[in-house]
């Protein structure tokens, strides 16, 4: 991976929907503003946009830790922009602080995420592994 400036930025803006709000599947609609696992998807997105750029063809990241804190809400149709910064690098991961934000400037969200850079065949390996010893459980 090629070094990642210090403070070094990215962004990913998106308007809630319906969808986007709180769901938990067998208990029901709980309530109708921007869920915090989707908060936690988009802070990862924005802190990948960090790594894109410097990663070399034969390397990819794969998620290694996020923490989240939900401070204020989002209603549907609000834009919700989430900034990811760099704050370092230490060996092959990347540390993220993330900030959300509502269309009307409340912070709604701030995190933290941390990717692990390998080489994409390790990172298939890893994967195959997976997917025999799940098929070996599988049959039996």
């Amino acid at each position: 991976m090629k070094p990642i400036p210090a403070g070094y930025q990215a962004v990913f803006e998106t308007v809630v929907t319906p969808e986007m709000t709180v769901d938990f599947e067998e208990l029901g609609k709980v309530h109708p503003v921007y869920a915090t696992y989707w908060m936690t998807k988009h802070m990862e997105l924005a802190s990948r946009k960090i790594i894109l750029p410097f990663l070399e063809p034969d390397e990819d990241g794969i998620g290694y830790e996020v923490r989240v804190r939900h401070l204020a809400s989002a209603l549907p149709g609000m834009r919700v922009r989430i900034t990811a910064r760099h704050r370092r690098t230490e060996g092959n991961r990347v540390y993220a602080v993330c900030v959300a934000e509502n269309e009307l400037g409340d912070r709604i969200g701030e995190g933290e995420t941390v990717q692990v850079i390998l080489p994409r065949e390790k990172i298939a390996a890893i994967f195959d592994r997976l997917r025999r010893r799940f098929e070996e459980v599988r049959r039996g």
